[in-house]
């Protein structure tokens, strides 16, 4: 039995994810904890896990809006939107998150962390802990990567002389970006008497393991990624807050099946759920519409073949699903390419921009704006409809990311990474400075 701590934030769409990989080990005998915001504590005992909140940490009380960390429906950009993350999470309070994790270290001690890719501050307490750290990536590979595109631009993979410099600069000046933070990354690691670094992503090629709850095969094509980076599948289960769900019609109903997820935080999403909804109203489909925790409560006005829920289990509604309109959040994407479903694409920022490029490069869905119009929308669903391409390209990718998934790397590769705990980082230390000034 190993003893793990998965250190965590409320991401979203990266919860669940995660959680999987950590229940997995717990139904396997591991001792495992978590810490993180308190909206992650009920999800993290349904999975059996230990928990332990933030409390000086930036964390969320609630999935409402004023909570959010990161408002990205408030930025224009992806440099805003980076630039959100780099302050507020990622090196802005990286001290605060070290502390509080070398503490939980010192009353639970763990063989192996499990880091969220934005939280640094557990990569640094890894580094000072002397304990086997890897990386957790919920979606694609973000950081820069030679041969792709850079992340969050949402951009096809480079053709040619121009592409290739395209990228090229785009890289140097997102690396620019976040080395900006290295002031705050050197502080937190001076408090804790560690050498200082360079670069920003200098952490992310430090972790024993980068491990990437994805499928290569959904990712652009190019060079090799570093040496420590694994692809171990993508996660698929429904999270515990899903209840059993009971369709509204009759089992003999033909009609297409359309399966509509947005969100399930905070995106200023309803404005573009409503005109979805208005768009299904003339199509001849069913459709079930999740509007997930952020929209609790949100009234939308539905016609009576629209079907409006504040969620349901997604793994059932896609065994019959005929499409998806969805933001393309990695976790719903995945899901439905797994089923072989293909997606309509209506991205609003963070990783869903990049998600829905390769939807679209793969052939298994249609890429629109957020703010598409009501005809545009049902322009998107009939053509998926009607084109059978769309759901045999889906369906070839499904094969591929189904074979992943019932490998479970993540789990083979976190237990690899405890039974060596201790031979390449050093023995453990004691943890009495984690209190300290």
């Amino acid at each position: 039995m190993s003893r793990y701590l998965f250190v965590m934030w409320e991401g979203g769409g990266t919860v669940p994810p995660e959680l999987s990989i950590a229940r997995r080990l717990s139904a396997r005998g591991h001792h495992v904890r978590v810490i993180g915001d308190p909206t992650i504590e009920a999800s993290a005992r349904a999975a059996g896990c230990g928990f332990v909140a933030w409390r000086a940490a930036p964390h969320v009380l609630s999935l409402r809006p004023e909570h959010a960390l990161l408002r990205d429906w408030e930025v224009k950009s992806p440099i805003g939107m980076f630039a959100q993350a780099r302050d507020g999470l990622m090196c802005g309070p990286a001290l605060l998150f070290a502390r509080e994790i070398l503490a939980e270290l010192e009353a639970h001690p763990a063989d192996a962390l499990a880091v969220d890719m934005v939280l640094l501050g557990g990569l640094i307490a890894g580094e000072k802990a002397r304990i086997p750290t890897a990386l957790l990536i919920p979606n694609l590979y973000p950081f820069p990567s030679a041969g792709r595109p850079v992340f969050g631009t949402g951009m096809a993979i480079a053709k040619g002389f121009w592409g290739r410099l395209r990228d090229a600069v785009l890289s140097r000046l997102m690396e620019a970006l976040f080395n900006t933070g290295v002031g705050a990354l050197n502080d937190a690691r001076r408090a804790l008497a560690l050498p200082p670094i360079a670069r920003t992503f200098e952490l992310q090629e430090r972790a024993q393991r980068a491990l990437v709850l994805s499928s290569e095969a959904f990712d652009f094509v190019g060079p090799p990624f570093p040496s420590n980076v694994r692809f171990v599948g993508a996660e698929l289960g429904d999270p515990h807050w899903a209840p059993p769900f009971r369709a509204p019609w009759s089992e003999d109903d033909k009609r297409p099946l359309v399966l509509v997820a947005l969100s399930s935080t905070f995106q200023d999403q309803a404005p573009t759920l409503q005109r979805i909804i208005t768009a299904l109203a003339a199509l001849d489909v069913r459709a079930i519409v999740t509007k997930g925790p952020a929209l609790a409560g949100h009234e939308f006005r539905a016609p009576a073949n629209v079907h409006v829920v504040e969620s349901a289990p997604h793994a059932q509604l896609l065994r019959d699903a005929a499409l998806v309109v969805s933001h393309c959040g990695h976790g719903t994407t995945l899901k439905a390419l797994a089923a072989g479903v293909p997606l309509l694409c209506m991205p609003m920022g963070r990783d869903q921009v990049d998600n829905a490029a390769r939807v679209a490069h793969h052939g298994a869905g249609i890429r629109l704006s957020s703010k598409a119009s009501v005809a545009q929308i049902q322009s998107g669903i009939q053509t998926l409809l009607a084109q059978p391409s769309y759901r045999a390209n889906a369906q070839r990718l499904a094969r591929t990311i189904q074979a992943e998934v019932a490998q479970d790397r993540a789990v083979a590769e976190l237990e690899a990474l405890a039974a060596h705990a201790g031979e390449n980082t050093g023995a453990s230390v004691p943890l009495r400075f984690a209190r300290s000034a």
